[in-house]
């Protein structure tokens, strides 16, 4: 009679689903985090903690709902985060927004037109601060949905009145260590934005210009001619300009040459019938003269250009005499060698400029227009012309006079507003600037640079050539919406007032009580008394990217729980996308330098852009973009969460439904092996089953050095922020040691032998810390499932698996030869697996526990293996192995690569009853007559004592 054998089995048993439904269960997560005040719970819990790390937030700008790339930087924070927490750090996280500037002002300007229009100046900045703040609510409630913790309910936002107070102080810090300058000088200048602009609100893009020759005819041919040795008659001489800039014509006051480079004297095309002498550069005059319909180079002689200085020319169309100067800017590269100079339109221009007294002549305003008292150019009257529309007109009053050697159109890459992707300009306009050279702030930032960790390496040159090279920042705006620079200057002179570090912290006192508007009500008197008159207040605005470069002194340096208080490790890092090499992580690094003499981070990260499978930017436009939102609703911010980690974020970051897919599966295969974890610690008290590692079955301490070992290589993962490698890593153990191995051989003990036997206890154990380490490794990753594993596990724990650090009961090590004996045995498994799986292909057996295996080994593995022969069924999963000798192996033995000996594995059907309660093929099936249907092992496990096992 066949009895029921079920209730002696011990299936696997969890409360812990098999489907994640992650769009169901995280929102139900966040409302417990926020129920409970998780972010507070572990700054309390890490308080005492001896070591700090700050990520200190990078604002996003408060405008707009987050998209992919949002997501991308916030998670990456995140996850930093959280593995400084499981690395035994304390690290707050403290959120920020930007939300000064000009696309919150231009949303306004949309609904109520420009301050001074429908809404006076104080009326236009309090709606922006209205703007701002509900924007900063539509982005919270999404970065809190990607599962990241930090202080939301205390957020840094760049308008609240204590910041915008510590941005002036931070200010007067700068201007009292000399770094601050007022200056007529080039800068950046959108017309759309009406205001100047730093390089970092600068992108580049195709443009379609008009390049034209100019030939600048020399004042006294002779004498130029004579620096050749030629004697020149009544040619004319000239030295003729390129440029793809017409527009700037009117304010050219000189043509810089290189005064290194050579130049030759060449004949040109004839002008009404006058012989015309070229001034080139040798290496150019070639090219220059192919574009001038001259075949032939005829060359009169050469000179450094050095011997050319001073010498006068006539402006193409005005009655203006400029000089040929000398800069090193000008190259032989291109052009003709020479380079018509406007110091009013171009960095270069201006510097070279100054080096001879020529100064500005502000011909163009604002709006791109120019101005009434731009001369005539013979008739033709340029006033009240934009500029754009002025570069035809130039170049046909150039014609008739003979000096337009060549025009053509140029499509070349030129240097467009970031926002309304239009062309700017160089304009020369009344600006405050913090200075690269006046007190060496360039050489301490580049010192600075030096003592920070970058993360990829190449951020350290990136930046270092930036700053190398950079002029100095304009810090001013001429805009409605932002902090003011809080100067009183004489009226006259247009210097700074004697004590104006003092006047600004009586102002920064104003505006920390009342905001921005306290500035522009402030009567001067109240600070300056009978010298007001003398006075008058600065209405700029300070650059958006000084109000976010400042946040490392009006954040980091204002916030008691940023501080070291006393660590004794603190480390701050700063991790945002590439384009910040350039943004904020430059502003910051110059604020500092300026304020603290180094830089203001000791880790930089820096992470790639989202495209799609083809790499190509997703848009609109193109339709190929893919919503944080829509993954979270669809697939859980888990899955999100971990394809941002398991993708190279130092280079573009590609992301498809395709994608997707595979990262979902790899999601699937990481819970359901915590799952399987999970359901066979059923019944398991850690208080009183777990065993001491020393005292678990061989296979079982294998299996746990194999988590100690994928435990140190995560750890050193995340300690060089290597998120793929810990996402493939925890994937591979999950796989292979596990799932391919350990999980299908423990299967047999754990389900047939009892329950409170060593060898079920030994498992259990070996099971319980893997997960207990695994659910610490995916923490800063997979957050919310890894609280649900955490809240599965068996024993008494911590609320949060944040408040703990990475598990420190992974105690085996193993040394080189039990390593080795186990990397032999795993590779004789590997080829036994391939020889069943082709039986089970042709349909000789159904499972592998329907076969037997034979080792065909040496002396020597035969006697390593010995000892363990009588469980190694167990370990290959067949009814029985047998240890033989080589010779005699059948030809379809397959060959083992083993360090041990010569081995050869071969299987054949096993013809022995099947027992029905643990699948084995035994010749004992049925011995016992109250039990006919099981072997031996399973009467002993079912009415015995249980049986004994040592190795697997």
């Amino acid at each position: 009679m066949t009895q029921d054998y079920k209730n002696t089995i011990n299936l696997p048993q969890t409360a812990f689903p098999m489907r994640g439904d992650l769009p169901k269960r995280e929102p139900e997560w966040l409302a417990t985090w926020e129920r409970v005040g998780r972010y507070a719970q572990i700054q309390e819990k890490t308080a005492g903690r001896d070591k700090v790390f700050v990520l200190h937030d990078g604002p996003p700008y408060a405008n707009g709902a987050i998209h992919l790339g949002h997501a991308v930087n916030k998670v990456l924070k995140d996850v930093v985060v959280k593995s400084k927490l499981m690395a035994g750090y304390r690290a707050p996280y403290v959120p920020g927004w930007d939300c000064h500037g000009l696309p919150i002002e231009i949303a306004i300007e949309k609904k109520f037109g420009k301050a001074g229009d429908k809404l006076d100046a104080a009326a236009f900045r309090q709606k922006c601060r209205e703007y701002a703040l509900a924007q900063i609510d539509l982005q919270r409630g999404d970065f809190k949905r990607l599962g990241v913790l930090g202080d939301w309910e205390k957020p840094y936002r760049t308008l609240d009145f204590t910041y915008e107070a510590d941005m002036i102080r931070a200010l007067a810090r700068i201007v009292d260590n000399g770094h601050v300058v007022r200056g007529a000088k080039p800068v950046y200048w959108c017309f759309d934005c009406g205001s100047a602009l730093a390089e970092a609100e600068i992108e580049y893009g195709e443009k379609t210009s008009p390049a034209v020759d100019v030939a600048y005819d020399a004042i006294y041919p002779k004498e130029i001619g004579a620096e050749f040795g030629v004697d020149v008659g009544d040619a004319i001489v000239a030295i003729p300009i390129w440029t793809t800039t017409p527009w700037t014509l009117p304010s050219s006051q000189a043509v810089s040459l290189g005064g290194e480079i050579e130049y030759s004297l060449v004949e040109g095309p004839a002008r009404d019938g006058k012989r015309v002498l070229l001034v080139l550069a040798s290496a150019l005059a070639g090219k220059a003269l192919a574009r001038y319909g001259v075949e032939e180079v005829t060359e009169l002689g050469r000179v450094q250009g050095a011997v050319l200085e001073n010498k006068l020319l006539q402006h193409p169309f005005y009655d203006r005499k400029v000089p040929a100067i000398l800069g090193d800017h000008v190259s032989a590269e291109d052009g003709t060698g020479a380079v018509h100079t406007a110091p009013d339109h171009g960095a270069e221009d201006f510097a070279v400029g100054l080096n001879y007294g020529i100064g500005t002549l502000n011909y163009v305003d604002g709006r791109g227009v120019y101005r009434s008292d731009v001369p005539l150019a013979g008739d033709v009257a340029l006033a009240g012309q934009h500029i754009w529309k002025a570069n035809d007109v130039i170049v046909d009053l150039l014609r008739p006079r003979g000096v337009l050697l060549a025009a053509a159109k140029l499509t070349h890459s030129y240097p467009n507003c970031w926002r309304h992707k239009t062309p700017v300009i160089y304009r020369a306009t009344p600006q405050w600037f913090i200075s690269m050279e006046e007190a060496s702030l360039r050489r301490t930032a580049l010192t600075s640079i030096k003592s920070v960790r970058w993360v990829p390496g190449w951020g350290e040159e990136r930046i270092a050539g930036m700053i190398d090279g950079r002029p100095d920042w304009c810090i001013s705006r001429q805009r409605t919406w932002g902090v003011p620079i809080t100067l009183f200057i004489d009226k006259n002179t247009h210097e700074p007032h004697p004590d104006s570090v003092a006047l600004m912290e009586k102002v920064a006192r104003h505006v920390e009580s009342e905001g921005i508007d306290a500035w522009f009500t402030l009567d001067a008197r109240e600070l300056l008394g009978d010298d007001a008159d003398k006075y008058e207040k600065v209405t700029d605005v300070l650059d958006v990217w000084f109000d976010s470069g400042v946040s490392h002194h009006a954040v980091i340096g204002a916030r008691p729980e940023l501080q070291a208080n006393g660590a004794s490790e603190y480390k701050v890092m700063y991790l945002e996308g590439s384009d910040q090499h350039r943004g904020w992580f430059q502003s910051s690094l110059l604020t500092s330098a300026a304020i603290h003499g180094r830089a203001p981070y000791d880790h930089v990260l820096t992470h790639g852009f989202t495209v799609d499978a083809q790499g190509r930017k997703m848009s609109k436009s193109l339709g190929n973009g893919i919503e944080p939102q829509d993954i979270m609703k669809t697939l859980g911010a888990d899955i999100l969460r971990l394809w941002i980690c398991s993708t190279d974020y130092r280079n573009e970051m590609s992301l498809s439904d395709e994608i997707l897919k595979r990262v979902s599966d790899t999601y699937r295969r990481i819970r359901n092996t915590a799952r399987f974890l999970l359901g066979n610690l059923d019944g398991f008290d850690p208080d009183k089953h777990l065993l001491a590692t020393e005292a678990c079955l061989d296979l079982d301490r294998w299996a746990v050095q194999q988590a100690a070992d994928t435990q140190v290589a995560i750890v050193a993962a995340y300690e060089r922020y290597d998120f793929p490698e810990i996402v493939q890593r925890v994937q591979n153990f999950c796989t292979n040691e596990l799932g391919a191995l350990y999980l299908d051989v423990t299967k047999d003990r754990l389900y047939t032998m009892p329950t409170d036997s060593k060898g079920r206890r030994s498992a259990q154990s070996a099971m319980y810390r893997i997960v207990e380490a695994m659910v610490r490794w995916i923490a800063p990753i997979l957050s919310f499932t890894a609280e649900e594993i955490w809240q599965s596990l068996p024993g008494s724990r911590d609320e949060s698996v944040l408040f703990n650090t990475f598990y420190e009961g992974l105690d085996v090590r193993q040394d080189g030869d039990q390593r080795g004996w186990w990397s032999n045995l795993i590779a004789i498994r590997d080829t036994a697996s391939r020889v069943l799986e082709s039986m089970r292909k042709a349909g000789q057996i159904g499972a592998s526990l329907d076969a037997t295996l034979t080792i065909h080994a040496d002396k020597a593995v035969q006697s390593a293996l010995a000892e363990s022969a009588g469980e190694l069924r167990f370990f290959f999963i067949t009814s029985d192995v047998i240890l033989a000798p080589v010779d005699g192996r059948p030809e379809s033995a397959e060959k083992v690569e083993t360090e041990l000996g010569e081995v050869y594995v071969s299987a054949s059907v096993n013809d022995d009853t099947k027992c029905v309660r643990c699948w084995h093929h035994r010749p004992d099936v049925g011995a016992d007559p109250a039990h006919s249907e099981l072997c031996g092992r399973c009467v002993e496990n079912v009415a015995g004592q249980g049986e004994d096992r040592r190795w697997f």
